[in-house]
Protein backbone atom coordinates (compact mmCIF):
# COMPACT_ATOMS: atom_id res chain seq x y z
CA UNK A 1 0.00 0.00 0.00
CA UNK A 2 1.23 3.43 -1.16
CA UNK A 3 1.38 6.53 1.83
CA UNK A 4 2.33 8.99 -0.56
CA UNK A 5 -0.81 10.78 0.03
CA UNK A 6 -3.17 9.45 2.91
CA UNK A 7 -7.01 9.68 2.79
CA UNK A 8 -8.00 13.33 3.37
CA UNK A 9 -9.55 14.67 6.37
CA UNK A 10 -12.78 13.64 7.32
CA UNK A 11 -13.83 17.12 9.22
CA UNK A 12 -17.00 18.21 8.16
CA UNK A 13 -18.13 21.64 7.72
CA UNK A 14 -16.93 23.92 5.08
CA UNK A 15 -13.44 23.70 6.47
CA UNK A 16 -13.37 20.12 6.05
CA UNK A 17 -14.79 20.60 2.29
CA UNK A 18 -12.33 22.42 1.60
CA UNK A 19 -9.57 20.14 3.31
CA UNK A 20 -11.06 17.53 1.02
CA UNK A 21 -10.87 19.67 -1.62
CA UNK A 22 -7.14 20.49 -1.90
CA UNK A 23 -6.40 17.31 -0.47
CA UNK A 24 -7.75 15.58 -4.05
CA UNK A 25 -5.53 17.96 -5.45
CA UNK A 26 -2.35 16.28 -3.68
CA UNK A 27 -3.45 13.13 -4.10
CA UNK A 28 -3.04 13.82 -8.20
CA UNK A 29 0.34 15.76 -7.70
CA UNK A 30 3.55 14.47 -7.53
CA UNK A 31 5.75 14.77 -4.29
CA UNK A 32 6.48 18.63 -3.84
CA UNK A 33 4.47 19.68 -6.62
CA UNK A 34 3.46 23.53 -6.32
CA UNK A 35 -0.40 23.68 -5.72
CA UNK A 36 -0.84 27.53 -6.01
CA UNK A 37 -0.99 30.54 -3.76
CA UNK A 38 -3.14 30.49 -0.84
CA UNK A 39 -5.29 33.45 -2.65
CA UNK A 40 -5.79 30.94 -5.16
CA UNK A 41 -6.63 27.97 -3.28
CA UNK A 42 -9.16 29.97 -1.32
CA UNK A 43 -10.72 31.46 -3.80
CA UNK A 44 -11.54 27.56 -5.42
CA UNK A 45 -12.58 26.50 -2.50
CA UNK A 46 -14.90 29.60 -2.13
CA UNK A 47 -14.50 29.57 1.46
CA UNK A 48 -13.45 33.12 3.87
CA UNK A 49 -10.13 33.64 5.17
CA UNK A 50 -10.72 32.07 9.14
CA UNK A 51 -11.99 28.79 7.05
CA UNK A 52 -9.60 28.24 4.65
CA UNK A 53 -6.90 28.43 7.50
CA UNK A 54 -9.13 25.78 9.83
CA UNK A 55 -8.61 24.09 6.16
CA UNK A 56 -5.10 24.17 6.00
CA UNK A 57 -4.55 23.34 9.57
CA UNK A 58 -6.36 19.91 8.97
CA UNK A 59 -3.75 19.16 6.00
CA UNK A 60 -1.00 19.98 7.81
CA UNK A 61 -1.79 17.58 10.78
CA UNK A 62 -2.16 14.92 8.35
CA UNK A 63 0.75 15.41 6.36
CA UNK A 64 -0.36 16.01 2.82
CA UNK A 65 0.86 19.76 2.32
CA UNK A 66 3.76 21.79 3.31
CA UNK A 67 3.42 25.81 3.33
CA UNK A 68 6.38 27.99 2.01
CA UNK A 69 6.32 31.54 2.09
CA UNK A 70 7.59 34.73 0.00
CA UNK A 71 7.80 35.05 -3.95
CA UNK A 72 6.99 31.93 -5.63
CA UNK A 73 5.88 30.53 -2.30
CA UNK A 74 1.92 29.03 -1.30
CA UNK A 75 0.91 25.18 -0.83
CA UNK A 76 2.75 22.24 -1.97
CA UNK A 77 2.10 18.66 -1.87
CA UNK A 78 3.89 17.32 0.96
CA UNK A 79 6.79 14.36 0.21
CA UNK A 80 6.25 11.08 0.93
CA UNK A 81 6.18 9.95 4.61
CA UNK A 82 8.65 6.92 5.27
CA UNK A 83 6.46 3.50 6.54
CA UNK A 84 7.25 0.45 8.90
CA UNK A 85 5.79 -2.35 8.14
CA UNK A 86 3.78 -3.64 11.45
CA UNK A 87 2.16 -7.14 10.03
CA UNK A 88 -0.77 -6.33 8.35
CA UNK A 89 -0.38 -2.67 9.30
CA UNK A 90 2.00 0.24 8.20
CA UNK A 91 3.14 3.19 10.64
CA UNK A 92 3.31 6.43 8.12
CA UNK A 93 5.88 8.68 10.18
CA UNK A 94 7.27 12.27 10.20
CA UNK A 95 11.04 10.95 11.03
CA UNK A 96 14.03 9.15 9.37
CA UNK A 97 11.97 5.28 8.57
CA UNK A 98 15.58 3.55 10.21
CA UNK A 99 15.47 5.63 13.66
CA UNK A 100 12.06 4.12 13.92
CA UNK A 101 13.09 0.77 13.28
CA UNK A 102 15.71 0.86 15.35
CA UNK A 103 14.25 1.74 17.98
CA UNK A 104 11.49 -0.98 17.48
CA UNK A 105 14.55 -3.71 17.72
CA UNK A 106 15.73 -2.03 20.33
CA UNK A 107 12.39 -2.06 21.97
CA UNK A 108 11.80 -5.97 20.56
CA UNK A 109 15.45 -7.18 22.66
CA UNK A 110 14.18 -5.70 26.16
CA UNK A 111 10.82 -6.94 25.98
CA UNK A 112 12.02 -10.67 27.21
CA UNK A 113 13.88 -9.13 30.01
CA UNK A 114 10.78 -7.34 30.95
CA UNK A 115 8.69 -9.67 30.98
CA UNK A 116 11.25 -11.75 33.08
CA UNK A 117 10.82 -8.63 35.31
CA UNK A 118 6.84 -8.76 35.28
CA UNK A 119 6.91 -12.77 36.29
CA UNK A 120 8.57 -11.63 39.59
CA UNK A 121 7.35 -8.45 40.58
CA UNK A 122 3.97 -7.77 38.99
CA UNK A 123 0.87 -7.75 41.52
CA UNK A 124 -2.72 -8.58 40.89
CA UNK A 125 -3.61 -4.88 40.12
CA UNK A 126 -0.93 -4.70 37.71
CA UNK A 127 -2.38 -7.67 36.13
CA UNK A 128 -5.85 -6.28 36.31
CA UNK A 129 -4.29 -2.90 34.63
CA UNK A 130 -2.56 -5.41 32.01
CA UNK A 131 -6.40 -7.15 31.19
CA UNK A 132 -7.93 -3.65 30.95
CA UNK A 133 -5.82 -2.94 28.19
CA UNK A 134 -5.65 -6.51 26.12
CA UNK A 135 -9.71 -5.99 26.43
CA UNK A 136 -9.61 -2.43 24.88
CA UNK A 137 -6.90 -4.27 22.43
CA UNK A 138 -10.05 -7.23 21.60
CA UNK A 139 -12.37 -4.39 20.71
CA UNK A 140 -10.02 -2.81 18.19
CA UNK A 141 -9.23 -6.02 16.49
CA UNK A 142 -12.86 -7.12 16.02
CA UNK A 143 -13.90 -3.22 14.53
CA UNK A 144 -10.82 -3.59 12.71
CA UNK A 145 -9.23 -0.03 13.71
CA UNK A 146 -5.86 -1.09 13.22
CA UNK A 147 -4.56 2.68 14.83
CA UNK A 148 -6.48 2.66 18.45
CA UNK A 149 -5.24 -1.34 18.22
CA UNK A 150 -1.52 -0.96 18.08
CA UNK A 151 -1.70 2.18 21.01
CA UNK A 152 -3.02 0.45 22.80
CA UNK A 153 -0.73 -2.50 21.99
CA UNK A 154 2.10 -0.04 23.15
CA UNK A 155 0.04 0.94 26.28
CA UNK A 156 0.45 -2.63 27.40
CA UNK A 157 4.08 -3.11 26.76
CA UNK A 158 4.55 -0.14 28.69
CA UNK A 159 2.39 -1.51 31.97
CA UNK A 160 4.31 -4.36 31.92
CA UNK A 161 7.72 -2.31 31.60
CA UNK A 162 6.29 -0.50 34.74
CA UNK A 163 6.62 -3.58 37.15
CA UNK A 164 10.21 -3.68 35.97
CA UNK A 165 12.61 -2.78 39.82
CA UNK A 166 14.84 -1.56 37.23
CA UNK A 167 14.31 2.04 36.43
CA UNK A 168 17.20 2.28 33.89
CA UNK A 169 15.59 -0.28 31.83
CA UNK A 170 12.13 0.82 32.61
CA UNK A 171 13.20 4.74 31.37
CA UNK A 172 14.85 3.39 28.12
CA UNK A 173 11.83 1.26 26.88
CA UNK A 174 9.70 4.38 27.88
CA UNK A 175 11.93 6.66 25.78
CA UNK A 176 11.80 3.92 22.56
CA UNK A 177 8.20 3.91 22.76
CA UNK A 178 7.62 7.63 23.09
CA UNK A 179 9.77 8.09 20.26
CA UNK A 180 8.15 5.75 17.88
CA UNK A 181 4.62 6.84 19.20
CA UNK A 182 5.53 10.57 18.68
CA UNK A 183 6.61 10.38 15.15
CA UNK A 184 3.77 7.79 13.73
CA UNK A 185 1.68 10.22 11.75
CA UNK A 186 -1.39 6.98 11.04
CA UNK A 187 -1.58 3.34 11.58
CA UNK A 188 -2.67 1.71 8.05
CA UNK A 189 -3.63 -1.62 6.76
CA UNK A 190 -0.64 -2.68 4.36
CA UNK A 191 -3.13 -3.89 1.89
CA UNK A 192 -1.80 -7.61 1.11
CA UNK A 193 -3.16 -9.74 3.92
CA UNK A 194 -6.80 -9.46 5.12
CA UNK A 195 -6.11 -6.79 8.74
CA UNK A 196 -8.81 -8.14 10.74
CA UNK A 197 -7.72 -11.65 11.85
CA UNK A 198 -4.30 -10.55 12.05
CA UNK A 199 -5.47 -8.28 14.47
CA UNK A 200 -7.29 -10.70 16.49
CA UNK A 201 -4.45 -13.13 16.27
CA UNK A 202 -2.14 -10.10 17.79
CA UNK A 203 -4.96 -9.94 20.51
CA UNK A 204 -4.68 -13.39 21.16
CA UNK A 205 -0.93 -13.47 21.96
CA UNK A 206 -0.96 -10.53 24.01
CA UNK A 207 -3.90 -11.61 26.39
CA UNK A 208 -1.91 -15.06 26.62
CA UNK A 209 1.53 -13.35 27.55
CA UNK A 210 -0.62 -11.47 30.48
CA UNK A 211 -2.06 -14.84 31.69
CA UNK A 212 1.71 -16.15 31.58
CA UNK A 213 2.44 -13.31 33.31
CA UNK A 214 -0.41 -13.61 36.21
CA UNK A 215 0.42 -17.36 36.65
CA UNK A 216 3.80 -17.12 36.77
CA UNK A 217 4.80 -19.70 33.93
CA UNK A 218 8.13 -18.73 32.56
CA UNK A 219 8.17 -20.90 30.13
CA UNK A 220 4.81 -19.81 28.39
CA UNK A 221 5.77 -16.45 29.11
CA UNK A 222 9.02 -16.47 27.07
CA UNK A 223 7.32 -18.64 24.11
CA UNK A 224 4.89 -15.47 23.46
CA UNK A 225 7.11 -12.58 23.76
CA UNK A 226 9.65 -14.87 21.28
CA UNK A 227 6.36 -15.57 18.83
CA UNK A 228 5.69 -11.97 19.61
CA UNK A 229 9.51 -10.44 18.39
CA UNK A 230 9.67 -13.10 15.82
CA UNK A 231 6.79 -11.32 14.35
CA UNK A 232 7.23 -7.75 14.69
CA UNK A 233 11.04 -7.97 13.20
CA UNK A 234 9.50 -10.18 10.10
CA UNK A 235 7.09 -7.23 9.82
CA UNK A 236 9.46 -4.06 10.53
CA UNK A 237 11.87 -5.29 7.78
Amino acid sequence: MSLRHRDAPTTGGRAGQAAERIAALVRDAEPGARLGTKNDLRALCGVSVSTFNEALRLLQARGLVNVRPGPGGGLFAAEQSPIVRLGNSVLALDAEQTTVAEAIRIRDALDPLLVEDALWHASPADIAEMREIVDEMGRSAEAGDATTFVHANWRLHTRIAATSPHLLLRSLYASLLDLIESHTLSVQPDGERPLAPYLLERHRLHADLVDAIAARDRDAAMRLIREHTTVTREAAR
